[in-house]
This record gives structure tokens, C-alpha cells and sequence, in this order.
């Protein structure tokens, strides 16, 4: 979900972007104008998260899922791998791509309980001195994430796809902080990366340029053509979250669109979610319906109220509600008063 003030302003914009006559879609990617509209998002991202100018921000393509083998790339070897912490089906995802290169080694896991923890930190085995620690900070398909940020001697790896600009981070926490955008930041097409300058470094002979994130920094995120349009909306969420509070304001409502839901699905008897509420995530939440038969139906009735996307990644099953923060208040609670309307018909 994005804010509708920046769909208008988008839809505003469209046919003419700063009074150029053109769309933002069809200016260059190296003009002054995009020039301008890039150095404005950096800024403004700065701001929300307090990056220092010990950092490179980048701005490129390929999701996370493209940063699943880009971080190890350019931070492991094979003597040296990234160790990951498996907590869910993305830091799962991280970690096999990794794997399969040759440049991570697996710390600690817990796929044993369905992913529905986070595996204790007195379990983790960092033993040999790896590159780097990898984690996935919420997990979107099981509705688990970290409360705080590992402690760590290593170079700490986060993956925030689903929970950047949710909350406050002290990014100086970690070595690499990257997200796919289109969770909290903006359009699909763009992932943001974070990383320490003095973890740049030249790649080994023989891999394309565009996986070196030391590379791109020197050519501003504009090695090739970037997703530009996708960039234009990054920037646009950025300067709604800084109008509205920052990331400071964006957590009290998270907390108070989730302690809502929780503490409706805590008190009934027809749906329950699994998670121990330690683990239990702000932004993705969960839920089943005691008699699992009903879950078609409830999906249905849902999308024909007006409640979509409410179907639970097929790994899992159930339901999910994603309350990212576009998500007003009024979304959840619209969603309890269908769930508790469904329950008197169904139960």
C-alpha cells in the first residue's frame, strides 16, 4: 500500500515533471534534473534514518533478492563466508544463495519450530571468524521479527525489506542495511542499500561490474539505466514519512495498528495466531481460523468486502495482514469488524 498523498502526487506529475514538459519516466537518467531528484532522495533518506558520511547509499535494481548474492559477493570469500541466521523463508532464501557460491556458512536455524522464533543467541555458532552476520530483521511469510539488533563483533548484515522506516535503527549498529522497496519504501523495481565505506572494496576478476556496490557508489547508483520512475516514488514515500512524524511517528502507529489486531486475535476463540509474542512481528500478522476449512471461504468473503490480499503465502496457509506504514488505522480496524461479522455467520 502506498500513501495516497503521494499517489496524487505522482498522478500530478505524471505528465509533467517540475515544469519540464516530460513525464519523470522519460527524462535521463543523467540529466541535472534526475541528478537533483537522486541527491534529494539521498538527502531526505539521511535524515529519516541518521546516516552518517560513513555510509554509501545506493539505489539499484534487482530487489533483494538480487542483494541475496551481491552482499555475499562483496563481502565474503571462500575462506571467509558470511554467517546467517535462518529464521524464515528470506533469511532461508539469503542463505542457500549464498551457499550455493560458496561464501556462507549457517549459524543457527529455526526451521525446526516452522520459523515461528528466532533461534537464541546463546545457539548461534560464529566460530572460524566468519565475514559477516546475516539476519533478516522481520519475516514476512511466518510474522516474526527481531525486537532489537543482534549484538555483534562482526560486520552486521540486515535485511529490512519488510520493516525499514518502521521504526528507529542506529544504522552505525551495522555493516549493511538493504530492503526491497516494495514494502515500506515504495514501487517494486528498486532495492536500497546501506553500506559502510570501508567495506567497499574491488571484486575478483571475472565478476560483472554491476554486482560491485563499489562501482556503483563511484557512479552514483547509475552504472546502467536505474529503475528511475522507481526511484522518483522512494523519494516521494521519503518526504511523506519526514512530513508525517519520520520513522519516530511511524513506529508508535505500527505499534498501536498491531497491538490492536494481536490483542483482538489474543481474546478470541475462532482465529489464533501462533507466534510467541516475543517474536511477533509489527508488520506482518498471521492468522488462522480454528477450523481451517473456512479459510477459502474467509478469503473470499474478505476480497468481496474490499479486504485484499489477505491470503496467507502457500508455505503457511491462513491468512496474513500486512500493516505496513501507508496502512491507516482505520484498515485494521475495518478488518477486525469483517472478521468478527464473518464469526457470528460462520461460528
Amino acid at each position: 500500500m502506498l500513501p495516497l498523498p503521494v499517489l496524487e502526487k505522482a498522478r500530478d506529475e505524471l505528465l509533467d515533471y517540475q515544469g519540464l514538459g516530460m513525464s519523470v519516466m522519460e527524462i535521463s537518467h543523467r540529466s541535472s534534473a534526475f541528478d537533483e531528484l537522486a541527491n534529494k532522495t539521498e538527502a531526505c533518506l539521511r535524515r529519516l534514518l541518521s546516516i552518517s558520511d560513513d555510509y554509501a547509499v545506493l539505489f539499484l535494481a534487482g530487489g533483494a533478492t538480487m542483494q541475496f548474492a551481491q552482499v555475499p559477493l562483496n563481502l565474503a570469500s571462500p575462506d571467509r563466508p558470511g554467517a546467517y541466521i535462518v529464521d524464515g523463508s528470506w533469511s532461508k532464501k539469503a542463505f542457500v544463495t549464498a551457499q550455493r557460491m560458496g561464501l556462507a556458512r549457517l549459524a543457527a536455524s529455526s526451521e525446526d519450530s516452522g520459523f515461528k522464533s528466532i533461534p537464541p543467541q546463546s545457539d548461534w555458532d560464529l566460530e572460524g571468524n566468519p565475514a559477516y552476520l546475516h539476519y533478516a530483521s522481520n519475516e514476512t511469510i511466518s510474522g516474526v521479527q527481531y525486537p532489537e539488533p543482534p549484538e555483534s563483533k562482526l560486520p552486521l548484515v540486515s535485511d529490512m525489506s519488510s520493516d525499514i522506516l518502521s521504526r528507529p535503527v542506529d544504522v552505525d549498529k551495522f555493516g549493511v542495511i538493504y530492503a526491497g522497496a516494495q514494502k515500506n519504501i515504495g514501487q517494486a523495481g528498486l532495492a536500497l542499500v546501506v553500506v559502510r565505506k570501508d567495506l567497499l572494496k574491488d571484486l575478483p576478476a571475472g565478476i560483472p561490474d554491476l554486482q560491485s556496490w563499489k562501482i556503483q557508489h563511484k557512479q552514483g547508483s547509475r552504472l546502467n539505466t536505474p529503475p528511475t520512475y522507481a526511484w522518483y516514488i522512494a523519494g516521494l514515500v521519503f518526504e511523506w514519512v519526514e512530513a508525517n512524524g519520520g520513522v519516530e511517528r511511524m513506529a508508535q502507529l505500527n505499534q498501536e495498528k498491531s497491538d490492536t489486531f494481536y490483542q483482538f486475535l489474543d481474546q478470541s476463540s475462532f482465529y489464533v495466531n501462533n507466534i510467541p509474542s516475543e517474536f511477533r512481528s509489527h508488520m506482518n500478522i498471521p492468522f488462522q481460523i480454528v477450523d481451517e476449512s473456512l479459510h477459502g471461504q474467509f478469503v473470499a468473503e474478505a476480497e468481496a468486502a474490499g479486504l485484499s490480499s489477505l491470503k496467507g503465502h502457500r508455505s503457511v496457509g491462513g491468512m496474513r495482514a500486512s500493516i505496513y506504514n501507508a496502512m491507516p488505522i482505520e484498515g485494521i480496524e475495518a478488518l477486525i469488524g469483517f472478521m468478527k461479522e464473518f464469526e457470528s455467520k460462520a461460528g
